[in-house]
């Protein structure tokens, strides 16, 4: 069986399960009894930096559905199970890598035939600029990965090297306590942090085939289906799939041919659909937000704001006094 959760409802299920020996910025919560065993630990290093470390066993497979979301940096190791992302598989003895930007609806597939154990850490855009990077930095190709603003995220896998397995052990046998226990486990986070960026400036050379022209139809029929589902758009499998390509043709073809993903496309035409629904001025913001497809009207007013430099109340009521 097949257990299908919004976001919210996973993280609510949560919600009673803290250890009463946790101290807030380390808090160990066991792992909702409906769904499985194990737990989940959450350790707050500092404002914009989480580590989180899961160790669960399943009753039933669970499909996460995830909403369109601001996206920080974040990494995952997985020590064992199998995790999914959309048409993305992460096994034990890999990692994956997704940037700061903008996330699309997915749905996040987890397995109940093994046992999961992963460590997870997030990091605010905002922290890794203060920390790392430099005006005269923010052009090499890793940091312009790393930090994509109101771009689709973008998300990268491999296989854990040896320093890698180093920290990620360092990190569970972590010998101490209070202070001196936070000070170790962030220089670890930041050394995996490192260790990947290292490993994402390595070359690859992937060939760039070109596509055959009734692949580029299908990429143009694509984007027909596409806008025509603003306010519940297809993944990137099912849309793949009615028009006749594999989702790899489809992301590959979609660049190519437009010069966006498939998912940056769609949040641009959203956005300028928004714009010109201002300008008639027949609808309030939160009509026009749902309207092309935004369900939280907060995220669609930063998406806004990120693209024209204005909050669509501010461009409204200036089109209002014009």
């Amino acid at each position: 069986m097949t257990i299908t959760l919004s976001k919210e409802a996973y993280w609510e299920l949560f919600e009673d399960t803290a250890s009463e020996e946790t101290h807030i910025d380390d808090i160990t919560q066991k792992y909702p009894s409906q769904l499985g065993q194990g737990y989940y630990r959450t350790v707050n290093l500092r404002e914009g930096l989480e580590l989180a470390i899961a160790k669960y066993q399943l009753h039933d497979d669970i499909i996460l559905k995830m909403p369109e979301r601001s996206h920080p940096i974040e990494y995952t190791f997985l020590l064992a199970g199998v995790e999914q992302y959309d048409d993305q598989f992460i096994s034990a003895g890999h990692y994956n890598l997704c940037s700061s930007g903008i996330a699309p609806k997915e749905k996040s597939k987890y397995s109940a035939t093994q046992p999961v154990f992963a460590i997870n850490v997030h990091i605010e855009p905002e922290l890794f600029t203060a920390f790392w990077h430099s005006e005269s930095e923010s052009t090499l190709p890793a940091v312009e990965q790393l930090l994509r603003g109101d771009k689709e995220y973008d998300f990268s896998s491999g296989r854990t090297t040896i320093a890698m397995q180093t920290a990620v052990q360092q990190i569970l046998q972590c010998p101490y306590q209070s202070l001196t226990k936070r000070m170790y486990l962030e220089s670890k986070v930041w050394e995996l942090m490192a260790l990947l960026i290292h490993d994402l400036e390595r070359p690859r050379h992937l060939p760039n085939t070109p596509l055959k022209p009734d692949d580029i139809d299908r990429i143009h029929y694509a984007k027909e289906i596409l806008l025509q589902q603003l306010d519940n758009p297809l993944s990137l499998i099912e849309l793949a799939r009615q028009v006749g390509l594999n989702d790899c043709t489809l992301k590959r073809g979609f660049r190519q041919v437009f010069g966006k993903t498939v998912f940056g496309y769609l949040h641009d035409y959203r956005l300028e659909q928004a714009r010109q629904l201002l300008e008639q001025r027949r609808m309030n913001v939160s009509e026009i937000a749902r309207s092309v497809g935004f369900a939280n009207r907060s995220y669609f007013a930063s998406a806004f704001r990120k693209k024209f430099g204005v909050n669509p109340r501010d461009y409204l009521n200036q089109k209002n006094s014009a």
